[in-house]
């Protein structure tokens, strides 16, 4: 199995694509990207606008190379953007595709009006109405969850959907905004037997709006750390440079290999959403 991570925060823009190459299946895994409007009270720096870009590169190089396109939730540094910003991947920059790929996406159930619409835009962008919902389904490499909460439950922002993809021995989850911040969603993960684990970690970079959620999130990243090869968080976490000392402690009292998704694929961490303040003004880092 080939794992390659195409975006993250620690690729310097707001993603979790991922594109996975087993024996039969090429899985590309939320096909999208964002920058945060203000950080700061700043707009996106060009150093983000670029890193953006590159994502989207990387993202539109392996799109007509699958045979498998999943989407866990329709947040919009998720999936390909019906009526995109400058910064995400729009669907009109899409290659055309074989009638042969298989769609794989989260349902309508327990998501926002939002999500909704965008569902079924990009249903119809795709040509792919109706567009599949897949909790729970299975297809040769693949399989995929039933809706989990994105974070804690109970928080307005709706359910997400895990994915497997299984070779061999190998058993790798993305686990798509999890954030950490429920058991219940941890040990679904756990009851696939991963080997690799690719997840967001929790949203420290407002913390002061969900207070606790370093330590909930600590413990079920303890917990997972414990049953896994490797552990790889990202995305909430790094927008945040608390968010990356909290996973440098993690990695730290870990046995596994706990990592972000950058050092994953041997690159070194580029924070820019957390160091936005000191681009603009680098005499104050």
């Amino acid at each position: 199995m080939e794992i390659r991570v195409l975006g993250s925060e620690s690729f310097g823009a707001r993603s979790l694509a991922c594109f996975v190459k087993t024996g039969r299946q090429r899985v590309l895994i939320d096909p999208g990207v964002a920058l945060a409007r203000l950080r700061s009270g700043r707009p996106p720096h060009p150093l983000e606008i670029a890193a953006a870009f590159r994502i989207k590169a990387r993202i539109l190089s392996l799109f007509g190379a699958a045979t498998d396109v999943v989407i866990s939730h329709y947040h919009g540094d998720h999936i390909p953007m019906p009526v995109a910003d400058p910064y995400q991947l729009s669907t009109r920059e899409l290659p055309e595709l074989e009638k042969n790929v298989r769609f794989w996406g989260k349902g309508p159930e327990k998501i926002s009006g939002l999500s909704l619409r965008r569902r079924n835009e990009l249903a119809r962008c795709l040509g792919r109405v109706p567009f599949p919902a897949s909790e729970g389904e299975e297809f040769g490499a693949l399989a995929f969850s039933a809706p989990v909460p994105h974070g804690a439950g109970n928080t307005g922002f709706g359910t997400v959907m895990m994915t497997l993809v299984r070779e061999g021995k190998e058993r790798f989850v993305h686990a798509s905004d999890i954030q950490l911040l429920d058991r219940e969603t941890v040990l679904t993960v756990l009851e696939w037997n991963p080997t690799i684990v690719l997840a967001s970690g929790p949203p420290l970079y407002i913390a002061h709006k969900v207070p606790g959620v370093g330590k909930i999130a600590r413990e079920n990243a303890k917990l997972l750390a414990e049953n896994v090869d490797t552990l790889v968080l990202d995305h909430h976490l790094l927008r945040s440079f608390s968010g990356y000392a909290w996973l440098k402690d993690l990695a730290r009292e870990s046995e596994s290999n706990v990592l972000c998704a950058a050092a994953f694929m041997g690159k070194k961490p580029e924070l820019l959403e957390a160091g936005r303040e000191s681009l603009y003004n680098p005499d104050s880092a």
